[in-house]
């Protein structure tokens, strides 16, 4: 019963392994120059480059703190 299990398992690990092999991948360089160029394209409208204006951001407090 012990083998068998085995035998199963072992199985599955190389059809998972076929099905992973036979992936299309891309090339990490490509991938890259395509994420620079998509940040460069989009830096202007990017809150973490270029501030939030204070008066239209939406997790600015509305009132500020007082001490008596």
């Amino acid at each position: 019963m012990s083998c068998s299990n085995s035998l199963v398992q072992v199985h599955k690990l190389v059809e998972q392994l076929r099905l992973e092999a036979s992936m299309e991948r891309i090339k990490i360089s490509l991938t890259a120059v395509d994420l620079v160029q998509y940040c460069q394209d989009h830096r202007r409208s990017d809150p973490l480059i270029t501030s939030v204006a204070a008066s239209s951001n939406p997790f600015k407090d509305k009132k500020s703190c007082v001490l008596l």
